[in-house]
């Protein structure tokens, strides 16, 4: 029996990457803090923590049937985290990894730590509603630009 043997071809360009201390934006409001960047390809990177639960349903009013519309895939770093559906809610918890449709609203645990990717033009219809959202419910958002923040 031959022995299975995979190769990769490597081409000259670099792979870009990011962390959450490079991400090139900043969001926060209570309970919340998330570091986002856009990536090659079409995918946006979200780091997030959340340090209070929430049901973060209200903020996706707006959309259509009221729900995020953008598929998910992630990795619950710590804690636990929730999608609910119009028939039911799936929830994952530490060092799972998970792909969700769209069609969701998210719920967040206390001590929730996750890495997420969406579609980014999906993400950029979807924020602008989840920041009004806030706004008209009188949350506070916190908006910058961390990797910029730290430079001389």
């Amino acid at each position: 029996m031959a022995a299975l043997r995979l190769t990769h071809e490597t081409k000259e360009s670099e792979m870009p990457g990011v962390s959450k201390d490079t991400a090139t934006t900043r969001v926060t409001w209570e309970g919340v803090e998330i570091d986002h960047a856009d990536l090659d390809g079409g995918y946006a990177v979200c780091f997030e923590k959340h340090t209070a639960d929430a049901d973060l349903a209200p903020l996706f009013r707006g959309l259509p049937e009221d729900r995020a519309q953008l598929p998910r895939c992630g990795y619950v770093i710590e804690g636990r985290i929730g999608f609910r559906f119009a028939n039911h809610e799936e929830t994952f918890e530490t060092g799972e990894a998970y792909y969700v449709g769209p069609d969701h609203t998210p719920v967040y645990y206390a001590g929730a730590e996750i890495v997420e990717f969406s579609p980014t033009e999906i993400l950029n219809d979807t924020i602008p509603v989840v920041l009004r959202n806030l706004q008209a419910n009188g949350i506070a958002v916190e908006m910058s630009e961390p990797a910029a923040a730290g430079q001389s």
